[in-house]
């Protein structure tokens, strides 16, 4: 396993949720004229592709359940269009950023931090990474919160596409991905929040499967072979990951790492 990508994941992962975790992103969304939860996430997510259609966001979210995608898309573009659906999600994650950090945004080694942060994020090719891809070629935000949470956000849809790539080469299907994800937490499937909606009989049908393969026992935890496939699944994704942070000296990631520490943990207890 990678333990710069991984440290990094853990860093960053906490910008990158800033869309769902905080409220301000929330009221600048429904203020375009949604009052769904939901709508706002695909929304806000898939605004990057355009007008994407639905079967084309639910092969590049890959993790959400058959039909849950065409809920949403292209049903959100009545409502708004998607530079209008970038435009308040930047601007609501730069509000939640201003007040959670707060005058740590004004701080030079702020500024320093987001410009290591996007030169990491910026440097990789874009092959392979569709979602990467789409949000990369947005305009870079010229504020100093909104480039943060945009480098955040880059790194985060980069290593959610190697995610998915490493998922694959497992032969783990979407929602296989959150069963093995609860299990691996000690957590019943069905209490899991992505899949604890699904009907009982798919959901069961699809913990059978898992169980065909080996991968799951017959006390309905993961057996060794299925924590060995998960486990070789984050160590992929981590390597997958690990790219970005080979553009930085060891002095500047070693920096970029010391100025991140302090400002997740207020990230992370702002979630709580």
């Amino acid at each position: 396993m990678n333990s710069v990508a991984r440290r990094m994941y853990e860093l960053v992962e906490p910008i990158g949720l800033i869309p769902y975790t905080a409220d301000e992103p929330n009221e600048t969304m429904f203020a375009l004229g949604f009052t769904d939860y939901w709508d706002t996430y695909f929304a806000g997510r898939a605004a990057p592709l355009g007008q994407a259609p639905a079967e084309v966001v639910d092969a590049l979210f890959y993790n959400f359940a058959p039909g849950e995608v065409a809920r949403h898309i292209p049903k959100v573009w009545r409502t708004t269009t998607p530079e209008a659906a970038i435009a308040a999600r930047r601007q609501g994650c730069t509000n939640a950023l201003r007040r959670i950090l707060a005058n740590r945004v004004e701080d030079p080694t702020f500024a320093r931090t987001t410009e290591l942060l996007l030169k990491a994020a910026t440097s990789v090719p874009c092959e392979g990474r569709p979602m990467y891809a789409a949000l990369r070629a947005l305009p870079t935000p010229d504020d100093v919160a909104t480039r943060f949470f945009h480098a955040g956000s880059l790194l985060r849809e980069h290593r959610g596409d190697g995610h998915i790539a490493a998922l694959m080469s497992e032969g783990i299907g979407r929602t296989e991905a959150h069963v093995l994800a609860a299990l691996d937490m000690d957590m019943p499937a069905e209490k899991f929040g992505r899949i604890h909606h699904l009907p009982t009989a798919q959901l069961a049908a699809v913990i059978d499967g898992l169980r065909d393969r080996g991968l799951i026992g017959d006390d309905g935890w993961l057996s060794e072979q299925g924590r060995a496939a998960k486990q070789r699944i984050e160590a992929l994704t981590d390597d997958l990951a690990a790219t970005p942070y080979e553009a930085l000296s060891a002095g500047e990631l070693d920096e970029l790492i010391a100025a991140l520490e302090p400002l997740a943990k207020v990230l992370i207890a702002a979630q709580d």
